[in-house]
């Protein structure tokens, strides 16, 4: 499995699927099974029944995950999409960069 480079917080485009174009925030990162959880992307309708109390049933809108690899992050310096890597400060540190500037 890859390295998750998208953090929680970074704005991405989906590239692939139905909601190709469409533009949000990461929620949530799940590593281990490489998908993401978009803001207002890949949106399913849930049926739920009602619960004692907490919640009326009805039909409900709720984010489904999706694959690390149909979404790229917009770099927030030029707005466009574009990869991720990785550089060595002075320091040594790692910083995340863009691969366009």
């Amino acid at each position: 499995m890859n390295s998750m480079r998208l953090r929680p917080d970074d704005m991405v485009i989906v590239t692939k699927g139905r909601d190709r174009g469409k533009t949000g925030r990461v929620q949530q990162v799940f590593p281990k099974e490489g998908k993401l959880l978009v803001e207002g992307v890949n949106v399913a309708m849930r049926h739920t029944k009602p619960t004692q109390g907490i919640r009326q049933g009805g039909i409900i809108q709720k984010e489904m995950p999706v694959r690390m690899s149909n979404v790229m992050l917009i770099c927030p310096s030029t707005n466009e999409p574009t990869r991720v890597g990785y550089t060595r400060l002075a320091d040594g540190t790692k910083a995340r960069v863009s691969k366009k500037s």
